[in-house]
């Protein structure tokens, strides 16, 4: 599985964007998705997580409420959408796919290359 993360830029406190991963390779949805972040000097930290049918979801706490983690299988794409960004949501988003449904980063096989969102205060 091949993938692809687009949709990051530069934002104002309180505003929204919306991150989508493409997947390109065979049974997409065979797989969980999971997207993490990393900002500079700190590690990957696991933001979001769906499960191959779309039907659960997992969020880390300083997310939810405000991140909306979905997908489509037959587009083969996995979304973020992000409201009510905050400065210290300032890092690179990164895409994943593995077989387990998972918080940790260890759990997921396949990564793209990330895509950077920046929140101005």
């Amino acid at each position: 599985v091949q993938l692809q993360a687009s949709g990051g830029g530069l934002v104002q406190s309180g505003d929204s964007l919306r991150l989508s991963c493409a997947a390109s390779g065979p049974s997409f949805s065979n797989y969980h998705m999971g997207w993490f972040r990393q900002a500079p000097g700190k590690e990957r930290e696991f933001v979001a997580a769906v499960t191959w049918s779309g039907r659960s979801t997992l969020s880390a706490d300083s997310v939810k409420g405000r991140f909306t983690i979905s997908r489509d299988n037959a587009k083969n794409t996995v979304y973020l959408q992000m409201d009510s960004l905050k400065p210290e949501d300032t890092a690179v988003y990164y895409c994943a796919a593995g077989r387990a449904w998972s918080r940790s980063r260890n759990e997921y096989d396949y990564w793209g290359k990330g895509t950077q969102v920046t929140v101005s205060s």
